[in-house]
């Protein structure tokens, strides 16, 4: 096939582009061009997505027969892309969010649950309602928190930031808040999955870890993936309200339970987890934390500081 990507050279596009040139396709990357391509023979169309007008230009000659829409977050972005192959493609592959999901008493999530309309992620259902409205032959890949190796979000980087320097974690609550964590790899390899499976099309897909853990269950995770004993981790929890924080995020994660049932893929797709927890967050402090160098970085403990002075 030859597979166009919305992106390809951060992150889950890293991954899912080895993947598909790894399998024998050919791809084409249409991003910003801030960095290189993941494989060195993989062509790139450079652009702003966001200019409609410019990604008309640059795109409404080429010719693909998949594509994977990695980073359109609002209707508006999507759209354009749709106009211009909506008969033309044989496959849409859309990466929704698990945020879309209206919190429920009834956990967990699974495809066809009630979505928020106030969601921040509200935009990516949207995009889910406007693709299925214009018969576009799509596949929604929803995830909850994606983790590993080129994360660009501060989730399992938090953790560590702290325990590689022995502090305590401040978790809010009670710790026992249940959620989930799906390795990138994973993900990737479950977007692949879905190219070629008529079963995929109109469908909406969880993709994650397939087991739970809570906060408190995390950290102590993170610290064993680190080498630490997790039963010498200091944990203190505090109530979030207690605080204002401004703008600034105090903990990486949503303050509820957050998780999704992931059979419909695993049954679907043909596709299984290949990490659970721990190797993956080893596969993160071995591959990214530590290779960075982020263990020997500055960082700014402030929003700690605040909790444990009050706790």
């Amino acid at each position: 096939m030859r597979i166009l990507i919305m992106g390809g050279t951060r992150f889950i596009g890293v991954y899912l582009t080895k993947i598909l040139v790894e399998q024998g396709h050919e791809v084409v990357l249409f991003n910003r061009g801030n960095k290189p391509a993941p494989v060195a023979e993989v062509k790139q169309i450079h652009g702003d997505r966001k200019d409609s007008a410019q990604l008309k230009e640059k795109l409404s000659s080429q010719e693909f027969d998949a594509i994977f829409d990695n980073n359109g977050r609002e209707l508006s972005d999507t759209q354009p892309l749709v106009e211009i192959f909506k008969d033309k493609v044989e496959h849409f592959i859309y990466m929704s969010s698990a945020g879309v999901y209206l919190k429920s008493d009834q956990l967990p999530h699974i495809e066809g649950d009630p979505v928020d309309p106030k969601s921040r992620h509200k935009g990516k259902h949207e995009t889910e309602a406007y693709l299925a409205a214009q018969n576009v032959p799509f596949t929604a890949i929803r995830p909850t928190y994606i983790y590993g190796p080129q994360n660009y979000n501060d989730l399992e980087a938090w953790f560590f930031d702290r325990i590689v320097r022995d502090r305590p974690i401040p978790i809010p609550g009670n710790g026992m808040h249940i959620t989930q964590l799906g390795h990138c790899q994973d993900l990737a390899r479950a977007m692949a999955q879905v190219l070629g499976k008529e079963q995929a099309k109109g469908q909406i897909y969880n993709v994650s870890g397939d087991r739970y853990v809570t906060f408190d269950g995390l950290a102590r995770t993170c610290a064993t993936a680190v080498g630490k004993s997790a039963a010498d981790l200091k944990i203190v929890h505090y109530e979030p309200k207690q605080f204002d924080f401004g703008k600034r995020k105090a903990f990486p994660m949503r303050v509820q339970h957050f998780f999704a049932d992931v059979h419909q893929a695993k049954s679907q797709l043909n596709w299984q987890p290949e990490y659970d927890l721990l190797t993956g967050l080893q596969d993160s402090y071995k591959n990214d934390y530590l290779a960075s160098g982020r263990d020997q970085a500055e960082v700014d403990f402030s929003l700690d500081e605040k909790i444990l002075a009050a706790t």
